[in-house]
């Protein structure tokens, strides 16, 4: 992995964790022979370099959905409400 290109692209996206999980699955579908969005600079050029000159460049970007993760954590509290209604019920 180049490291300038990691700066480069950690200019673009500044969290870590949605860095990584985006360029593990960009280099995922280059892997499995998706078409790259910046021309390799050689053959045998690393897929995750590839990924991350595509987010260096500003050719892949990433996408939060505010409106998904608020969900996820709405039915988190509501389980752990119905865990906690069932566990009053059963004297534990």
């Amino acid at each position: 992995m180049n490291s300038e290109l990691l700066k480069k692209a950690h200019e673009k996206i500044p969290s870590t964790p949605v860095l990584v999980n985006l360029i593990s699955k960009r280099e995922r579908e280059l892997i499995n022979g998706a078409k790259p969005l910046v021309r390799p600079e050689s053959l045998d050029e690393d897929k995750c370099d590839i990924a991350l000159r595509e987010v260096a460049e500003g050719k892949l970007i990433a996408e939060i959905d505010f409106d998904a993760i608020a969900k996820a954590e709405e039915a988190k509290t509501k389980w752990s409400e119905k865990r906690i209604s069932v566990n009053s019920l059963l004297g534990d």
